[in-house]
């Protein structure tokens, strides 16, 4: 049998749909492994479209814990923003969650059964970090979005969490006001 015969023989034309359904749906996967790696670096970098502030760094006791470095639009208090912690100590991600609780506690601006609520989405967000490690928090007006050594780990979407969080470092009555002030002060270019 010749090959125009077979293309042109019943079993050819009850194969024919088939085939592009088969074709069509290896273009869609094509098409969305090549997009991919496009629409995971898009959302990979919290920083995009905004400006680089100022950055310091955060001593306990004399130890330096982490250094900061913040992002924002024109006004570094509102959302949209991004704040870097790159870890300059092993610490476990409970207790990077109970000192985040302890200083939204001290700041006043959280009830407890918020705290509670919050420390738990924290725990559970947060991974343990080894030195070098950096957690980048994105402030957004819906919540906040939490991204460790460049990829997502979750979200808060609560405004009054995203609020109080970044208030850690950014409000008047935060427990480290040079770290702050550090933070607020614009870099330069």
């Amino acid at each position: 049998m010749s090959m125009s015969c077979i293309l042109n023989s019943p079993i050819a034309e009850r194969l024919a749909p088939a085939a592009r359904v088969v074709s069509a749906g290896r273009r869609k996967l094509l098409l969305a492994l090549a997009l991919s790696p496009l629409a995971a670096f898009a959302s990979s970098d919290p920083t995009v479209g905004l400006k680089r502030w100022g950055s310091g760094e955060f001593r306990r006791f004399g130890f330096l814990v982490y250094e900061a470095m913040l992002w924002a639009g024109d006004d570094p208090l509102k959302p949209p923003l991004a704040l870097r912690l790159t870890y300059k100590r092993n610490i476990e991600g409970k207790a990077i969650a109970e000192a985040s609780v302890k200083e939204i506690r001290n700041l006043g601006i959280a009830d407890d059964a918020q705290l509670k609520r919050w420390g738990e989405e924290m725990v559970r967000l947060f991974p343990d970090v080894r030195l070098g490690d950096f957690i980048v928090g994105q402030h957004l007006p819906e919540g906040a979005r939490f991204f460790f050594n460049d990829r997502l780990i979750g979200e808060v979407l609560e405004p009054a969490f995203a609020r109080a969080f970044f208030a850690i470092w950014l409000d008047v009555k935060t427990s480290a006001p040079e770290l702050r002030a550090a933070l607020l002060r614009r870099s330069p270019g």
